[in-house]
């Protein structure tokens, strides 16, 4: 578990994270259910206890379906410590190789969260190159 006990306990910001990965998962117009269980297991890596993963699921997806910018799930992402942003950004490729395979919407959501969560691009390469690999 790597997020403050404070930012766990305020379920807000857990949900516009799950938004964010739910909004990933989206962008193709191809929602699987691997691409759930990745969210799953993200949320639950980042400290999310099981009996509330579902109901963060859920209200992450209306908060997504009511959202038109991503900048309201990037926000307080991109205060977090590198370590942190790296595992959010580790999860987001994850869900868009669930499919083995990158489309041109989802390259272009991950050049601009790049940008949102002050991220370099040879960081956003090694992390994308890593989760390219395992996912082969």
């Amino acid at each position: 578990m790597f997020f403050k006990k404070e930012e766990i306990k305020n379920n807000e910001f857990l949900t516009k994270v799950c938004a964010l990965l739910i909004h990933a998962a989206k962008i193709d117009e191809n929602y699987t259910d691997k691409e759930e269980e990745i969210i799953k297991k993200t949320l639950n890596e980042l400290g999310l206890e099981d009996e509330n993963i579902s109901k963060t699921i859920e209200e992450a997806k209306v908060i997504e379906e009511n959202s038109n910018q991503i900048l309201d799930f990037t926000r307080k992402v991109k205060n977090l410590p590198e370590q942190d942003k790296i595992k959010i950004v580790e999860a987001l490729w994850s869900i868009i190789y669930s499919n083995k395979d990158a489309d041109i919407y989802e390259t272009n959501l991950m050049r601009r969260l790049a940008g949102l969560l002050y991220i370099d691009n040879k960081t956003m390469g090694d992390i994308k190159e890593k989760v390219k690999q395992n996912s082969l």
